[in-house]
């Protein structure tokens, strides 16, 4: 009996070794894809979804980020950046005041880790303090598939925040994408009820609608000809051309508080040549409506 239950311990004891290694050693699933849209729900007298989504890339400081729109992201100026090897998300903002890669999410953490906490422009605290990682459980999702959920709690030397968070892999904060420190609560601020993945459901929790089903059906109107449209910076100082506009009807040039500063009407183009010498300068969009159901939207710098 004795050589069978040391020969056990053994075995059992090269089994975890190896499982442990298993789990540690599993493929990260990247939160940021080609379109992420998710769905956001919150419930007072009734309960309200509102969207919000991933539109477009950008380039600051050589650094790709894909642009936050929809819901309280309509100024199109907070950024999310992922490096995926590092297991990390990052936010910037581009304004009121610039703020260059806050980390938001660091889904390389393990259980006994703490973080710290950042929330910038939600309802939760900017500086939420630091958060210890109670416990990281894989739970099947829509696709089928398991992916890790982080369940964070404050540390006790936290006088910030009182209320838990949770993360899913792949997805981000179960409250706001910015808030991943915040309280997924229909009651309150809100929680995701749906979360697509280039228009795939990925996520979804019926408990405050009835189905999950993405606001952006087509992912092809990314790369469809109407959206091969370009904006060019011509040599001539706050002069700037649009190529491949031939569907292109109009455009609006917006400021980043949403106000209208200038509206074009073109048709049957190939090239719209903008002159924008006499804008103050700073960051504004400029929206460009075509034939299709989508408009494309730019970020332009005036100098």
């Amino acid at each position: 009996m004795a050589i069978k239950f040391h020969f056990f311990k053994r075995t059992a004891f090269i089994f975890l070794i190896f499982s442990g290694f298993s789990v540690s050693s599993q493929s990260y699933t990247p939160l940021l894809d080609d379109l992420n849209e998710w769905q956001f729900t919150s419930c007072f007298s009734g309960c309200v979804t509102d969207v919000y989504f991933t539109d477009g890339d950008t380039l600051v400081n050589n650094k790709t980020y894909k642009i936050l729109d929809g819901y309280h992201y309509i100024n199109r100026n907070l950024l999310l950046r992922e490096n995926s090897n590092e297991q990390k998300v990052y936010l910037t903002i581009l304004e009121p005041q610039y703020t260059e890669d806050l980390l938001l999410y660091d889904f390389s953490m393990e259980v006994g880790e703490t973080i710290e906490m950042l929330n910038p422009i939600t309802p939760f605290p900017a500086n939420g303090g630091f958060y210890v990682l109670d416990s990281i459980i894989n739970l099947p999702l829509a696709d089928g598939n398991e992916y890790r959920h982080f369940y964070f709690s404050p540390t006790p030397s936290n006088t910030i925040s009182n209320t838990n968070a949770i993360w899913v892999e792949g997805m981000g904060s179960l409250s706001m994408i910015n808030a991943p420190g915040g309280e997924p609560d229909v009651n309150n601020v809100g929680k995701v009820s749906c979360f697509f993945k280039n228009t795939e459901m990925f996520y979804s929790n019926l408990d405050s609608i009835d189905v999950c089903e993405p606001v952006h059906l087509d992912l092809n109107s990314f790369v469809r000809d109407d959206f091969k449209i370009q904006l060019i910076s011509e040599a001539k100082k706050n002069h700037f051309s649009l190529v491949y506009a031939e569907k292109l009807t109009n455009l609006k040039l917006f400021d980043l508080s949403g106000k209208k500063l200038q509206t074009k009407s073109v048709q049957n183009q190939s090239t719209v040549y903008l002159d924008l010498s006499t804008v103050k300068s700073g960051l504004y969009i400029l929206k460009a409506t075509t034939t299709s159901s989508r408009p494309k939207t730019f970020k332009v710098v005036i100098q």
